[in-house]
C-alpha cells in the first residue's frame, strides 16, 4: 500500500491543493484512497466534506495529532497532507510511513531557501534514504526563466522535477466543490491534465 506524503515546511506553497489532486488521481485509477490531514488547519478534511456523493470515493483518514496510526483495512493508496513547520518527532513519525514524498515548491527565492533545509533533513533521515522524493513546481509556467532557475536548483539537489502545476483558477473553482481535475470532463481542464501526465507517471512507479 503506497503512502504518498505531501510536505514542505513553508506555508502557502500548495500542499493541500497537491494532496487533494493526488488523491483524486488515485481515485480516478480505481484505487481505494484515504486522504489524511496532519495539519491543524484541516484544509484537506474540509475539502473532503465538500466532495459530492456522486464523485469517486475518497475516504477520510482521521489522524491523532500526536501519533500517525495505520490507515484502515481495505485501503490501497494513502495520501497525507502535512503541516507547515514539520520537524522533529512528528517529521520522523510521518517519514517512517512514507513510500514517496512530493514537495510542492514555488519559484521564489524565499521558498527555495526554506525548502533547501527541509530537503537536507530528508536526506539525513534514515528512512528517507529508501523513500522516493520528487519536486512539483507550483504556480509556475514551465516555459519561464523562473521555471529554469527552479529546475536548476532541484537538479543541484540531485532530485527529480516531477512536473508543474500552473497558476490557474481551475484549482480554486474545483476545490470549492470538493472536486479535482479528474472529476470533470477532460475538455474542461485539458491543459492541466497534460501537465499532470508526468506527475501521474511518477506516482504510478513502484
Amino acid at each position: 500500500m503506497p503512502v504518498v506524503v505531501i510536505a514542505n515546511p513553508k506555508g502557502g506553497v500548495g500542499k493541500s491543493t497537491l494532496s487533494t489532486q493526488v488523491a483524486g488521481y488515485f481515485a480516478s485509477r480505481g484505487h481505494r484512497v484515504m486522504l489524511g490531514d496532519a495539519d491543524r488547519q484541516q484544509s484537506s478534511r474540509l475539502w473532503l466534506s465538500l466532495r459530492p456523493q456522486a464523485a469517486r470515493a475518497i475516504g477520510a483518514w482521521l489522524l491523532d495529532q500526536e501519533q500517525i496510526a495505520r490507515p484502515p483495512k481495505g485501503t490501497t493508496h494513502v495520501v497525507l497532507d502535512t503541516p507547515a513547520g514539520l520537524h522533529g518527532r512528528r517529521f520522523k513519525d510521518i517519514m517512517r510511513r512514507a513510500d514517496k514524498v512530493l514537495v510542492p515548491l514555488q519559484p521564489s527565492l524565499f521558498d527555495i531557501f526554506a525548502t533547501r533545509a527541509f530537503l537536507d533533513e530528508l536526506a539525513q533521515n534514515a528512512h528517507a534514504a529508501r523513500t522516493q522524493v520528487g519536486i512539483v513546481g507550483m504556480r509556475v509556467d514551465a516555459r519561464t526563466i523562473a521555471a529554469d532557475k527552479l529546475n536548476a536548483f532541484v537538479q543541484s539537489m540531485g532530485l527529480p522535477m516531477v512536473g508543474y502545476v500552473r497558476d490557474t483558477q481551475n484549482y480554486i473553482h474545483l476545490a470549492a466543490q470538493g472536486l479535482t481535475l479528474f472529476d470533470v470532463a477532460p475538455t474542461q481542464v485539458e491543459r492541466d491534465l497534460a501537465l499532470w501526465q508526468p506527475i501521474g507517471q511518477w506516482l504510478d512507479q513502484p
